[in-house]
């Protein structure tokens, strides 16, 4: 029997990225994961794995230690996925703000962090290095060793050296048949002359794209909303109406409460509760302003202005409000026109993201149903689903919330999967003509 290559993984989370990785075939020896609940959950799922938990500073060492002292082989791949706060987008505006208050400094240190990921790369020498995280790392600098500014992409050319070859390009899931419209930049460096050759020919290393928006003669048409979870049992998220645990024990909901499942009632289908029109019978008036944002001093902000109240009634409409607890008085809550949206069944779901239970998140309520998406419908859309994969330590199942920030961090597994099955078929194609 063939030997599996093997692969080392670093900020590896709970490990969900990882199911694609052995699904393709591949031995995860060594992993690293800065939090210990995540560590906890990647030992239940991978109990053979030497999970070095810690930062990755401080156990850099360790790590390289545990693989060289262990293994007479460098790594097939190291496989790496560090974390992507300082530099999404979402968190742009309130960024710059704390930046501006002093409050923060220029540079988020979670951006740094691949500076030990690059040690290890060059200290390890792997045939293969699989970094992914959202799509503006390509555009975020940090300060190196000697202090200098420089692009996240650029240090990597700069400290592989010509060994490697490699290239950043931004991924949408939904164009490998995955339900949901995610992008990620997938960066892929590789010193072996399979993969260099690969990389030569096609100018890529990711598979060929399997899916399209509106389906063509070389791909099939995205897939839905509907098409991952529509025949999924309805759920409530009234008290007492959402438990089917005799169907699937992670199909369940939070309760909202009455005054927001008011809001989410009135609520169409890819609209935002910020946009909902007057109820009252006697008026039903549809004219009233809508919500939008603005760009003050560079950033983005949502409107203050949108009204709360029928203009032609005077009835209190359908929108996120809240009773100030200064002046007494009931008042817009403040966000962007993504939140209390709803999804749309004839697209791919939107980003998932840690916050996916909650209905004030962008884009999260369900087409049809008032609710959020339950944890079963999130690993769907994931792709978790697809694998076996255990959300419970020492028989004890972890808390929702654990779940939801597990999935939001994570990789599809599919996507990896696939990823990994493109590398490997080089090899393969190698060896037929050798």
């Amino acid at each position: 029997m063939e030997k599996k290559k093997t692969v080392l993984s670093l900020f590896s989370s709970a490990g969900i990225g990882e199911l694609g990785i052995e699904a393709a075939g591949l031995s995860i020896l060594v992993s690293n994961e800065l939090l210990k609940n995540r560590c906890d959950l990647y030992a239940e799922n991978y109990p053979s794995v030497n999970n070095i938990c810690g930062d990755i500073w401080e156990k850099k060492e360790d790590i390289i230690h545990a693989w060289s002292e262990c293994f007479d082989e460098e790594p097939f791949l190291i496989y790496a996925t560090p974390p992507c706060q300082g530099m999404s987008s979402n968190g742009a505006g309130k960024l710059l703000r704390e930046v501006r208050e002093g409050r923060r400094a220029k540079e988020d240190p979670r951006n740094r962090l691949i500076i030990p990921t690059i040690e290890i790369v060059n200290r390890l020498h792997p045939h293969w290095l699989l970094l992914e995280n959202v799509p503006t790392m390509d555009q975020t600098v940090i300060s190196d060793e000697d202090e200098n500014y420089i692009s996240i992409i650029e240090y990597i050319h700069r400290e592989l050296g010509d060994e490697y070859a490699g290239k950043a390009e931004v991924v949408n899931c939904a164009d490998y048949g995955i339900p949901q419209m995610r992008k990620r930049l997938i960066t892929i460096f590789t010193r072996d002359i399979e993969g260099k050759k690969l990389l030569e020919k096609t100018g890529s290393f990711l598979p060929p794209r399997t899916h399209s928006e509106d389906g063509s003669l070389f791909t099939k048409r995205w897939v839905t909303l509907r098409d991952a979870i529509g025949k999924l049992p309805p759920l409530s998220a009234e008290f007492g109406k959402n438990e089917l645990l005799s169907f699937n024990k992670y199909h369940t909901v939070p309760i909202i409460e009455d005054e927001k499942l008011v809001w989410i009632k009135n609520t169409p289908e890819g609209s935002t509760a910020f946009n909902n029109q007057c109820c009252n019978p006697k008026c039903m008036f549809q004219g009233n302003p809508v919500h939008g944002s603005n760009y003050d001093d560079g950033i983005h902000q949502s409107n203050k202005s949108t009204p709360i109240y029928c203009e032609k009634c005077g009835e209190l409409l359908p929108r996120p409000t809240v009773l100030d607890s200064k002046t007494g008085e009931r008042r817009l809550i403040r966000g962007f026109d993504t939140a209390y949206r709803r999804m749309e069944w004839d697209k791919p779901a939107p980003t998932l993201t840690q916050k996916m239970h909650a209905i004030a998140s962008d884009k999260k309520i369900h087409p049809t149903q008032n609710r959020a998406l339950s944890l079963y419908e999130a690993m769907i859309i994931q792709t978790i689903a697809d694998y076996n994969y255990s959300f419970s330590v020492s028989g004890k199942a972890v808390t929702r919330n654990t779940i939801c920030q597990v999935i939001g961090e994570s990789v599809p597994p599919r996507l990896i999967n696939l990823i990994c099955n493109n590398i490997l078929q080089q090899y393969e194609t190698a060896e037929s003509y050798s």
